[in-house]
């Protein structure tokens, strides 16, 4: 340039000069530190199941900078020296690995998974809440996507339930039931919540089946432990359930077949800033049906004679569409909907005596669906807003006529004993002729938001605050016109009842807010001794239908996590812990929905509550084995519960609610885990429960069969002992086989006496009919036997080393055990012949024969 034109330039040209030249000096200044004092890497990335190298795997540094692996699985990367740095890799098909690599590492190995989360030094939660979808010792265990691939991709129904009652702490239910005890509370209490959507009645077929379908899920935790007071609204345990998310780089497609179901995923990046995701799946459960069906005709039992009845196979379908979005490093959207339905028919036929006949036509319907949003902000690198806001509705309806056309003889004792009756003279057959007509409609909705706030204040502590709305309504609409019989006197040394036709109508659209507040504070020591998190929690609950609204008083929910890191590295032995905690907790029952105008004043209405308090021991151990114990305490307290009160003589029934039920709850879970292994792994869970409960209205009752309830007894749903046993053996890397296998003590069924006959007047014929009954009563020492569940499965695993392809074939076999085992109880007997069932009835969600199954899947 001439000194002519270096004299001609303009103030503002030479200030934008010299603003270049400052720039590039601070980036020279930035940047040659970080290239001095830089270190280099070997990062291997493999496949967790296989242990196969992925060729051609992407790591990528916090720079940007994207690193290709090569034959090997292995590429060196370059890093900033002595400081912590996150590693990011990802492969077609697998879910994105992130991982912490310490200061002085010189190599890492980062082990990704098809449909699961990865395995590495740390898994880094990314704009989320601290300790989000881990296992947390005193507080909640989590399941990773290949773990439940392994335990819930199998059988007629593919489900994630399946793999969260294999956890310590939940009760065995059966295999046809999703609606598990979680340390000795009522299942009913159990909430499960869908990327932080509290999900109303998270189920298919009335319980047989939970909306989770495997193969849309990332990752379970289940929190039943003392967890941090960001949550509420149960006083058992809650089930966060992450969705899967689409490849923010590369467009994916998973499809899944199996026995009895069919799923299709697709994914596709935006902007490589995120990517959306549609989920699909249907059954066709009818081949198993006619299969079953046809297996009756050649095996005498009661119960799997019930299949014939089925005119409409049972069958669920369901979408999802989950979609996220990074605007900036520090703003992130994300989104999910749900869209499911389920149903079903019957037609049931059966003949008493020479000419009589039982029918039933029955249909179910129910849909479920909901949406939620988040929006996640991070202001600063030490704070995290979480905005959500979510939608969601389920309605359910049963549509039912029954009708009965009955001629049966009297017996020879009935005649003798009552012959005598004009209305009796010369009869030796009763004839009924009645029916039943039933609709059952409910529909809940609701609404929810909250705002969560996280503040990293440095020097270990963190500060965190929230506020949650939750608006439900319940919408009932039921009918029904049948026949009841109530005690009427005594006819000749026997209770007599009366029959007569009664039409029952209730409806019901009633409201309610559940607000929700917390603070808390989290600490670490400088040292990493010492853990400890401390938060306050207060729920209160505004309940209103027509011309009536009633308040609860404000429940305080304080609770206090400390965690003490006893060892570390000290030999064999890789660290020991000691936690304990203790805390309140509350949630609102669904035994209240119904209410009406008069029955419960303001501040009568309580929400249960528990005191839980735990100690636990965890020990990491040769470097790939965990051990976990913890026994607790808990207290139930202020638990609602109805009673349907009648008065001998009159038909008239009047529901009355109470809160002062209570329960003591203790027990013990052991955990002995082998984590990921190149030729086994798996766990071993054991859980031991006491729990006794008690409802005092009870006392008032003049049956024996309930006035049992006003003392402490064992709930239904109880069992002693829960054993799971789970081993994953890999013979070789394409072939594993997976077993499981349970013992679970009984639960409590009632003593029965013989069964023996009563007179009925008929009030519209005025003809007395003979129909049987047998008395029962509880008893602490009365149990079902044994349940033994034994699951298989083999699983054969194909995939291109120089293209994108990967996949599954399994084959697989449920319920093994019942080829020589079922679970006994009480049998069952028709109530108009007294002929007594064969078979028991104990395994109400059990199936009596072996389920086998087929299923593939394939990702590209």
């Amino acid at each position: 340039m001439s000194a002519k034109n270096a004299t001609t330039m303009s103030p503002a040209t030479r200030q934008c000069r010299h603003l270049r030249r400052f720039v590039a000096v601070c980036v020279f200044a930035l940047v040659l530190p970080a290239q001095m004092f830089a270190r280099d890497v070997r990062v291997t990335v493999v496949d967790v199941d296989l242990d196969m190298p992925l060729e051609g795997a992407v790591v990528r540094t916090q720079d940007g900078k994207d690193w290709e692996c090569g034959p090997d699985g292995e590429v060196v990367v370059t890093v900033p020296d002595n400081v912590p740095v996150v590693l990011r890799a990802a492969y077609p098909g697998y879910e994105v690995g992130r991982v912490v690599l310490p200061r002085d590492a010189a190599e890492v190995t980062i082990s990704l998974t098809l449909g699961g989360v990865i395995e590495g030094s740390e898994l880094v939660i990314e704009a989320a809440r601290p300790r989000a979808s881990e296992t947390v010792p005193g507080r909640s265990v989590a399941l990773s996507g290949r773990e439940l691939a392994r335990s819930a991709e199998m059988g007629a129904i593919e489900d994630v339930m399946n793999a969260i009652k294999l956890l310590p702490g939940v009760g065995y239910a059966g295999t046809m039931n999703m609606m598990p005890s979680i340390r000795g509370g009522d299942p009913g209490d159990f909430v499960a919540v869908f990327d932080g959507f509290y999900v109303e009645n998270p189920y298919h077929l009335g319980g047989a089946v939970s909306i989770f379908d495997p193969r849309m899920i990332e990752s379970a935790q289940l929190s039943h432990g003392i967890f941090s007071a960001r949550n509420g609204h149960t006083i058992s345990g809650i089930l966060d359930v992450k969705s899967k998310k689409g490849d923010t780089e590369l467009a994916t497609v998973e499809l899944g077949i199996s026995t009895s179901a069919a799923n299709l995923n697709l994914s596709h990046p935006i902007n490589d800033k995120g990517a959306f995701m549609l989920m699909m799946k249907t059954t066709y459960w009818a081949p198993v049906v006619w299969a079953a069906q046809g297996l009756s005709t050649f095996i005498d039992n009661e119960r799997l004679n019930m299949v014939n009845y089925i005119t409409t196979a049972p069958y669920i379908v369901s979408g999802a569409f989950s979609a996220d979005y990074r605007f900036t490093p520090n703003l992130f959207l994300n989104g999910f909907a749900f869209l499911g339905g389920d149903g079903g028919g019957e037609e049931y036929n059966n003949s008493y005596g020479a000419d009589g006949y039982t029918d039933i036509a029955a249909q179910w319907i129910n849909t479920i669906g909901f949406v939620t949003s988040g929006l996640l902000w991070n202001p600063r690198n030490d704070m995290i807003l979480n905005f959500r806001l979510g939608a969601g509705f389920n309605r359910t309806d049963l549509d039912a006529n029954i009708e009965n056309g009955l001629t049966v003889p009297y017996t020879k004792e009935f005649i003798d004993k009552f012959g005598y009756l004009p209305e009796m003279k010369d009869k030796t057959h009763y004839t009924v002729d009645n029916a039943m007509k039933m609709f059952l409609g409910n529909e809940t909705d609701n609404v929810q938001a909250r705002v969560d706030y996280d503040w990293d204040w440095g020097k270990g502590l963190v500060f965190a605050a929230g506020v949650q709305e939750l608006y439900s309504r319940w919408l009932v609409e039921q009918s029904a016109t049948t026949n009841a019989e109530y005690p009427t006197g005594v006819l000749n040394g026997k209770t007599l009842y009366t029959n007569y036709p009664v039409t029952n109508t209730t409806t019901a659209d009633n409201h309610a807010f559940n607000t929700s507040g917390y603070v808390a504070g989290e600490w670490t020591s400088p040292s990493g001794f010492f853990e400890t998190e401390l938060g306050l929690r207060l729920d209160t609950f505004t309940f209103w239908g027509k011309d009536f609204s009633v308040k609860s008083a404000p429940a305080f929910n304080p609770r206090l996590n400390m965690d003490f890191h006893l060892l570390k590295n000290k030999g064999a032995l890789d660290s020991l812990s000691l936690t304990l905690g203790t805390g309140l907790f509350s949630s609102m029952t669904d035994n209240i929905t119904s209410l009406e105008k008069g029955e419960v004043a303001d501040y009568e209405l309580k929400p249960n509550r528990s005191w839980t308090s735990l100690v636990g021991v965890n020990l990491n151990f040769f470097d790939s084995w965990t051990l976990n114990i913890e026994t607790y305490y808990k207290y139930v307290f202020s638990r609602a519960y109805r009673i349907n009160w009648t008065t001998t003589g009159s038909p008239d029934i009047n529901t009355q609610y109470y809160f002062d039920g209570d329960g003591n709850v203790w027990g013990a879970d052991l955990l002995l885990q082998k984590r990921a292994g190149h030729f086994i792994d798996g766990w071993l869970a054991y859980t031991f429960t006491y729990a006794r409960y008690r409802e005092p209205a009870y006392a008032k009752s003049e049956s024996s069969e309930n006035n049992y309830r006003a003392d402490s007894y064992f709930p239904s749903f109880h069992r002693f002992h829960n054993l799971n046993l789970i081993i994953n053996i890999k013979p070789q890397n394409k072939f594993h086989i997976y077993i499981r296998y349970g013992i679970a003590s009984g639960r409590p069924k009632p003593i029965v006496g013989a069964i023996d006959y009563y007179p009925v007047l008929v009030q519209e014929t005025g003809q007395y009919i003979q129909k049987f009954k047998r008395s029962s009563y509880y008893s602490d020492d009365s149990r079902t036997t044994l349940s033994m569940p034994f699951d298989i499965k083999f699983s054969w695993f194909f995939f291109n080393k120089k293209g994108r392809a990967t996949g599954e074939f399994y084959v697989a076999v449920e319920n093994l055990a019942s080829l020589f085992y079922l679970s006994q109880a009480n049998t069952t007997f028709n109530q108009y012949t007294g002929k007594e069932d064969t078979g028991s009835t104990s395994a109400v969600y059990e199936l009596s024969i072996p389920i086998p199954s087929v299923g593939v899947k394939w990702s590209f």
